[in-house]
């Protein structure tokens, strides 16, 4: 495959445009791109228009930029939009589309977008050799003033030495009078002292009368916050018992023996939770205090978007759940099969939205099986999958199975 001719300035400037806006989207990002990706869209196209269009010559970063650009819709008879796309994603067709712009633009307007970039790159190397120079001074004068101020502080320093000397000799002969007079004093202080102690031996055999005192006082006190305890056991026991009929939380039934005596006897055994098989169930159920989500990945995808690629599956989904669960709170796990892959694709995810890779060998199905084995019983956990094995297993352990469908309608309306 030949080498694409040179794209004028302006549709160049479309493309790095058109890139920029998806920046964050595209997985893997380059390492030359990670700083840009985190600026704000208009300043990405500004600052980082060369770091772009150099990353573009990499055909595999240009592909994926290519399927986050065709996810975008394009402005209607806009053709240099149209040729912008047409060179990122390389479809069948798409010289003939770059050609048609190009001509369009004019042999004049081609010159001048050339000479205008010309201009642009002679403006910034003087730009960045005047910056240079400029940092050049800055340093000699920053490291001219350390040294002088090391100069300034080394004399005084030395002024201080000597004045520290001819203190520490003066000290000298004041401590030697001072020891005569310490030994002098610290007889009187032996005969205080031990007046001292018998007057202290008094205080003590007070202080043990008074301790004996606070015992007492501090065992009746034991003794009522003991009965507080109680009175608060029994408001929080009523408020408990307020708060399930205020959600309406349905009666258990069974025993946790059911499902080994049915799995004994060779039959499933019905999952004891309700689970909210509409949309509008959903979101109530997810609306409940500390709720979790847990979604089966490419089960919803594969429903939802069979035709498109892997990639962009998973990227409509995560980027669905961001305002169901600003809405909700709940807390969500999404789980992606990648038992035989050997790599793992970082990509960015909404707050409040972790994204899941199953380890090599191990199926999603198993991890989302251990994700629900580790919450405690009682809590909410809801289970979006349309595999009858996984929701009979997660539907033991308590959690509430929905279909596929539910979710779609949530994050679709």
């Amino acid at each position: 495959m030949s080498e694409p001719a040179p794209l004028p300035e302006r549709l160049r400037l479309r493309v790095v445009a058109l890139v920029s806006a998806v920046l964050p989207s595209v997985t893997p990002v380059p390492p030359s791109l990670r700083k840009v990706a985190g600026f704000a869209p208009a300043r990405r196209a500004r600052l980082g228009a060369s770091a772009i269009w150099a990353a573009l010559e990499d055909d595999v970063f240009r592909e994926h930029a290519g399927v986050q650009v065709a996810a975008v819709p394009p402005a209607a008879g806009d053709s240099l939009d149209a040729a912008a796309r047409a060179w990122l994603t390389r479809e069948e067709g798409w010289e003939s589309v770059v050609s048609e712009a190009v001509d369009s633009l004019g042999d004049d307007e081609v010159r001048d977008d050339r000479a205008q970039a010309e201009l642009a790159r002679l403006a910034a190397q003087v730009a960045s050799l005047q910056a240079e120079l400029a940092t050049l001074r800055a340093e000699h004068r920053e490291e001219l003033d350390r040294v002088r101020a090391e100069h300034k502080v080394l004399r005084q320093r030395l002024g201080e030495a000597r004045g520290v000397l001819r203190a520490a000799e003066e000290e000298r002969d004041t401590a030697r009078a001072a020891r005569d007079a310490a030994l002098a004093t610290a007889e009187t202080a032996t005969r205080t002292a031990e007046a001292d102690v018998r007057r202290l031996r008094a205080q003590l055999e007070e202080a043990e009368s008074g301790l004996a005192a606070t015992r007492r006082d501090a065992r009746s006190e034991r003794e009522a916050a003991s009965i507080r305890a109680r009175l608060l056991l029994d408001a929080v026991v009523d408020a408990a018992t307020g708060l399930r009929r205020e959600l309406a939380l349905p009666a258990v039934s069974g025993a946790p023996a059911d499902a080994v005596e049915a799995e004994l006897a060779g039959i499933d055994a019905a999952p004891t939770s309700s689970a909210p098989a509409t949309p509008a169930l959903l979101e109530q159920t997810l609306a409940m205090p500390r709720a979790r989500l847990v979604i089966d990945g490419y089960n919803v995808t594969k429903e939802a978007w069979p035709t498109a690629s892997l990639e962009a599956q998973r990227s409509r989904l995560v980027s669905a759940l961001g305002p169901l669960v600003a809405r909700s709170g709940a807390e969500t796990t999404v789980v992606f099969d990648a038992a035989g892959s050997t790599t793992r694709t970082a990509m960015p995810a909404p707050r409040g939205v972790r994204v899941v890779f199953s380890p090599e060998g191990v199926i999603a199905d198993d991890v989302i099986r251990q994700l629900v084995a580790a919450e405690p019983r009682g809590r909410v956990v809801v289970v979006v999958t349309g595999d009858q094995a996984v929701a009979r297993d997660v539907g033991r352990e308590g959690a509430r199975v929905v279909p596929a469908s539910a979710l779609l309608g949530v994050i679709t309306a």
